[in-house]
């Protein structure tokens, strides 16, 4: 769906009927899984999808894309359907998702078996990743694994977004392997959550 592309009133609002229930039913099922207690905010969604590159050849990764607030983002950010690789843990999102987004790529899967699914899909390097998935519900050791396992996937430079509530990032930054920046703060998403970039070092800079 390129920016040129006018979406009908009508289509735009069923799209976010269907999202806000598909949130409330996951978090009813799987709490824990879902991580928030509202869906994210439109315009959070469109800070994160701002970090992708629409003119690149590399296809772009989503995270967790829930109830679909974000992968609208990215699609209305210009990047096409047949580029975005999205990965959900929860099964009851992905028939919502297939039905308003045709033409991405749902996954059903683990974030932390990214480099299986890449191989799977026969996708060697990814241009950006964005996250949605609740780095804070995960022990810290965890945290610190998936950020290493999704930069792997990337081109060296490119970042991985990735939300947060807390006032610093769910992973701080490690000395010659990735650095960490706020991308952004967003005070009316419920609740306020700051955005933060991670990118893997060029070997140049190690």
């Amino acid at each position: 769906m390129g920016k040129d592309k006018v979406v009908p009133f009508s289509s735009r609002l069923a799209s976010k009927l269907g999202e806000k229930l598909d949130f409330y039913s996951g978090w009813i099922a799987n709490p824990k899984a879902v991580g928030a207690i509202a869906p994210t905010s439109a315009t959070m969604a469109r800070i994160m999808a701002s970090a992708a590159r629409c003119d690149a050849e590399l296809k772009v990764l989503e995270l967790g894309p829930g109830n679909g607030v974000t992968t609208r983002a990215i699609l209305e950010h210009g990047v096409a359907a047949e580029n975005l690789i999205a990965i959900e843990f929860t099964k009851s999102f992905l028939p919502g998702l297939r039905l308003r987004y045709p033409g991405v790529n749902f996954v059903h899967g683990d974030a932390f078996d990214i480099s299986q699914i890449s191989a799977e899909l026969g996708i060697e390097k990814f241009d950006t990743a964005i996250s949605g998935l609740p780095l804070l519900n995960f022990p810290v050791d965890d945290r610190a694994r998936l950020v290493e396992l999704v930069l792997d996937q990337l081109v060296p430079g490119r970042p991985l977004i990735q939300f947060s509530y807390g006032l610093r990032p769910p992973v701080p930054a490690r000395d010659g392997y990735f650095t960490v920046t706020q991308l952004d703060s967003v005070l009316l998403n419920l609740p306020p959550a700051r955005i933060w970039a991670y990118r893997r070092l060029h070997k140049s800079e190690v």
